[in-house]
């Protein structure tokens, strides 16, 4: 996914659903192909059931000793017949019979007397799985959800975090982010945007504070979202200055082409009072 600043900050609603919609469509391809392969179960399942009938229907008919070639052509030429009558006994589907033209074709190469008896067990069998254990599959499915953006940003962290984002540590890996995560956060140089925010009595901004000079990055909202679950450290909603300067120390790596931290580095937090926070 698109995760630069935009050339175009308009559009940014417009891009971030298309983005949206297309991880949910990849969320529910899993989901899909087991829904289809259960599906072709059932199908093939209720067909080898209709089968077994048609076979079985047409051993008894064959003769026990002579006239076997002329009967089976006889069979053969009125399957239509055959299968209207198989249907009414059994109550099948007329869906689930065969193309006559194709089947007739079939039978053509076969010796109906060699063709096996109904097996009444086996047929029960595949009742019970077709009535009771498919269904119980299938409801053991995931349901399709809504993609929440907590979900989506798990995901895009565990992405960072894993095979196609190998945390290498060598100046040749991370390049110029190797010294930028290794030095303290400049608080210092945030200091007087964060005062013209106008911080309340608990010295912190807000949310809605916080949102446009972000924004003003034009980095798309799920990269922000990323930027803003890492830098809340005490996870109240709000920024101190502290929090603030790792704000736009992070939209600063990203601008300059690195990628996030999947964790905020030490050093970063040892002017957090990560004891009080945690309290």
């Amino acid at each position: 996914f698109w995760d630069q600043p935009y050339s175009n900050d308009e559009n940014r609603k417009l891009f971030e659903m298309e983005e949206e919609d297309l991880f949910k469509d990849i969320q529910s391809i899993p989901r899909g192909a087991i829904i289809r392969k259960l599906n072709d179960l059932i199908k093939r399942s209720r067909l080898a059931k209709t089968h077994s009938y048609i076979i079985a229907h047409l051993k008894n008919e064959m003769p026990a000793v002579f006239g076997k070639e002329a009967k089976q052509k006889q069979l053969i030429n009125n399957l239509p017949m055959i299968f209207e009558q198989i249907q009414r006994a059994t109550g099948l589907p007329a869906g689930d019979f065969p193309n006559i033209q194709e089947f007739s074709e079939s039978l053509k190469r076969c010796d109906f007397s060699k063709f096996k008896p109904l097996n009444q067990g086996m047929i029960d069998a595949l009742d019970k799985m077709i009535s009771t254990e498919l269904p119980r599959l299938m409801a053991q499915v995931p349901q399709d959800q809504e993609v929440y953006h907590e979900d989506y940003m798990r995901n895009l962290n565990k992405r960072e975090g894993g095979a196609l984002y190998d945390q290498d540590t060598t100046p040749f890996g991370m390049g110029e982010t190797l010294d930028i995560l290794n030095a303290p956060v400049p608080v210092n140089d945030y200091q007087y945007e964060f005062e013209q925010l106008g911080p309340g009595a608990d010295g912190k901004i807000n949310g809605t504070q916080a949102k446009r000079p972000m924004q003003d990055s034009k980095l798309p909202n799920t990269t922000l979202k990323r930027i803003w679950a890492l830098s809340d450290y005490d996870k109240d909603g709000k920024l101190d200055v502290r929090e603030f300067s790792i704000v736009k120390h992070l939209i600063k790596l990203k601008l300059d082409g690195h990628e996030l931290p999947v964790e905020l580095p030490k050093i970063w937090l040892e002017g957090l009072e990560i004891d009080d926070y945690r309290r």
